[in-house]
């Protein structure tokens, strides 16, 4: 497997978000377009990128610099067990509130209140683990 947030494993996350219809499909319907930077708790930038236009990962690849909607950070360690085991609500909770997960970037408490976003959220830790880089 690729480095976790390398270019390679940005590229295959895409492909894998793209098939998973309760992620893609799921924000299409409510038209949802961002930039996610997904990195480590104690580096200066994100490692990786992934453009979402209505629901669809339209660009994947490494982080050069882009302004972003949402900055996902954690330790590796943390991220290679939520790649590994996903991560559900109630622990997408106890994440965020123990600091595992931060959200240097993005509004945590309005994507949770609004299940048309969390849920697919929550699904695109489990994506993670099917990416074959």
């Amino acid at each position: 497997m690729a480095d976790l947030f390398s270019d390679a494993w940005m590229k295959g996350y895409m492909e894998e978000w793209n098939k998973e219809p309760d992620v893609a499909d799921a924000l299409a319907k409510i038209d949802f377009s961002s930039k996610i930077a997904y990195g480590f708790k104690d580096e200066d930038k994100p490692k990786g990128l992934l453009v979402v236009e209505k629901g669809k990962a339209t660009v994947a690849g490494a982080y050069n610099g882009e302004e972003v909607n949402w900055d996902l950070r954690a330790t590796e360690e943390n991220w290679q067990k939520w790649v590994d085991k996903g991560l559900g609500m109630a622990g997408l909770g106890a994440a965020s509130m123990s600091g595992k997960l931060k959200f240097k970037t993005g509004d945590y408490k309005a994507m949770i209140k609004d299940p048309r976003m969390a849920g697919p959220f929550v699904k695109s830790f489990t994506v993670m683990g099917r990416v074959k880089a």
